[in-house]
């Protein structure tokens, strides 16, 4: 057998944060094998991007024995750095250097010759599609083509080991499934070792081993089929005749034989507290009262079922709450209503002619490729981008024109979560309410509402920057919900935190729309598209297909994929049905 690429032993690594210490590594002890795909799973705050950072020599652990290649990483840092490829959260890129400035910055890094530099380019471009945008600025790349170029400048010296921490969050699926075929064709053709984080469970199920951290300790290792068989005979999927997802699945979950209930196409997906297929009696007994067909067939086990049901504590969990709110208006009532609104930058065109309503209560995603113009088109729904043709009204106002009183009605929630780092959540509270015309008693209330609800207490007086990822999401949320406006604009709410942080949030987001507030919401978590009632998906600027989840999968639906999920009818949509384009 191969020695390890990777060996901990007993490593520690805590850090000081204001008033207190954060455990990162608790007493780590684990081999990674060499020339395989492993990968680093964990909640936010599990320790993954700590780990990294030991591996790659920029940390020193407090104690324990870190070897990388054989080598005491402690001891000779450099002679680790000259032999591994490493990819951070958000690429590590220059974004005011050309995609070529980049690789001759990062082969200058890497001392790598000059006579062998060109060769080496030329096969990185041409493996990530790169090649004809060797002269655009990094900072101009849609995120799929910064990823790529991340990764490209990670591999510039063909690395003996891979380290790549969260290198597909924000991405779509399309350059997702590239990245993945990039890092195995390194494997199967250079023997390279990977060990990667993600935030995607998907993913884990393509590595050849995974590593489960929780709050700074190892809770597995194995194979990911080996996971997924400890929740066998515990997952299942319930469709009940007639019957809206978002309260069946709100009934579910309250079950106390239910450890999680996730809408997923016509029904909700369960994974029980115990082996044995459950009775509609015990599940839903109001519904077989009223007659309902109600049907309950047991399912495949993801990945995902394993670590939900291995870190989700049903005893201390709760519901995440929000508070009642009174929204005017029948369901009927088109709030967004899109006509041939068109954006152009120069020569350009980012949106292109796009129509589509919005009724009130309704989840709608915008979902589309890097580039595709749905960023754009969500900047110009908020008011936030000039319109250069077209028609958008929100609430049956201009946003363009829109009074104080009018731009009072919407929360937005910003991708990366616009938070003030500097600023303490309390303080960051503060400012936003008052942004939002809240004063004295009102916006104490609000903030205390704030702190309470999203369980923010403890974190109050920390600068919003020295946050876990899961509580700046959380603190944002909140920050879109103090003046309890009727429209909500969510604008990838969800990018890089983990899959339990991801179910609060929309606990609390499906029990807001069926109060009445409106939702638009843009995600790359294609599984997060079943929460839509509709949604469009957008390439190049235009719209490919519009419908509702389950339109998406039959458009998708072939012999060959008799029942496509979410993220294949996105890939089959965007890989058929788009017109081809150099460009991008």
């Amino acid at each position: 057998m191969p020695k390890p690429i990777l060996l901990l032993s007993q490593v520690n690594k805590t850090f000081d944060s204001q008033d207190y210490q954060v455990k990162a590594i608790d007493d780590m002890s684990f081999a990674v094998k060499t020339g395989k795909v492993t990968g680093l799973i964990g909640p936010d705050g599990a320790g993954k991007t700590t780990l990294m950072r030991l591996a790659c020599g920029i940390l020193t652990p407090d104690s324990g024995d870190f070897e990388v290649m054989g080598i005491d990483v402690t001891k000779e840092p450099l002679q680790v750095q000259s032999q591994i490829g490493y990819m951070p959260q958000r690429f590590g890129l220059y974004e005011d250097l050309t995609v070529q400035e980049n690789l001759d910055l990062y082969a200058d890094l890497q001392n790598v010759a000059k006579d062998k530099r060109q060769a080496r380019y030329d096969e990185l471009m041409h493996m990530t599609g790169m090649s004809p945008f060797t002269g655009r600025l990094a900072g101009k790349l849609s995120g799929g083509m910064k990823q790529k170029l991340g990764l490209a400048c990670a591999l510039i010296r063909s690395p003996k080991l891979l380290l790549l921490d969260e290198a597909t969050v924000g991405v779509d699926p399309v350059s997702r499934r590239e990245l993945w075929e990039i890092v195995y064709h390194q494997v199967h053709e250079q023997g390279m070792s990977v060990l990667l984080s993600t935030a995607y469970l998907d993913e884990a199920e393509r590595c050849d081993e995974v590593v489960l951290l929780h709050e700074g300790k190892l809770i597995m290792q194995g194979n990911p089929k080996e996971f997924s068989q400890t929740v066998n005979g515990r997952v299942f999927q319930v469709t009940v005749e007639n019957s809206k997802h978002r309260p069946l699945q709100q009934k579910l979950s309250q079950n106390p034989a239910v450890l999680d209930a996730l809408i997923e196409g016509k029904g909700v997906r369960l994974v029980m507290n115990e082996k044995g297929l459950p009775t509609a009696e015990n599940l839903l007994p109001d519904r077989v009262n009223a007659n309902k067909k109600i049907k309950i067939k047991a399912v495949t086990p993801r990945f995902e079922d394993a670590f939900i049901a291995r870190l989700k504590n049903k005893e201390k969990s709760k519901e995440y709450s929000i508070e009642k709110m009174e929204i005017s208006g029948s369901a009927d009532d088109e709030v967004i209503r899109v006509e041939d609104l068109t954006r152009k930058f120069g020569d350009f065109t980012a949106v292109d002619k796009i129509n589509f309503h919005v009724k009130r209560g309704e989840i709608f995603g915008l979902l589309g490729a890097n580039g595709a113009g749905k960023s754009t088109a969500f900047r110009m729904l908020c008011g936030l981008l000039p319109v250069s043709s077209g028609k958008v009204a929100v609430a049956g106002m201009d946003l363009r024109v829109a009074t104080a009183s009018a731009r009072g009605k919407i929360g937005y929630m910003a991708q990366k979560f616009s938070l003030y780092t500097d600023l303490s959540v309390k303080q960051n509270l503060k400012f936003f309410s008052s942004a939002y015309g809240l004063r004295k008693k009102a916006q104490q209330d609000r903030i205390d509402w704030a702190l309470d609800i999203f369980e923010l207490e403890e974190y109050q007086d920390t600068n919003a920057g020295n946050l876990p990822l899961g509580y700046k999401q959380r603190l944002s949320f909140a920050a879109a919900l103090m003046h309890k406006p009727e429209i909500l604009f969510l604008d990838e709410p969800t990018s890089g935190v983990d899959p339990l942080a991801r179910r609060e949030f929309w606990q609390r987001t499906n029990a807001l729309a069926e109060m009445g507030v409106t939702i638009l919401v843009t995600t790359h978590f294609m599984d997060e598209a079943n929460y839509c009632d509709r949604l469009v998906i957008m390439s190049k600027g235009k719209i490919l297909a519009s419908g509702t989840p389950l339109d998406m999968k039959n458009l998708a639906r072939t012999e060959s994929q008799p029942d496509p999920s979410m993220e294949d009818a996105f890939i089959y949509l965007i890989q058929n049905k788009e017109q081809p384009d150099d460009s991008e």
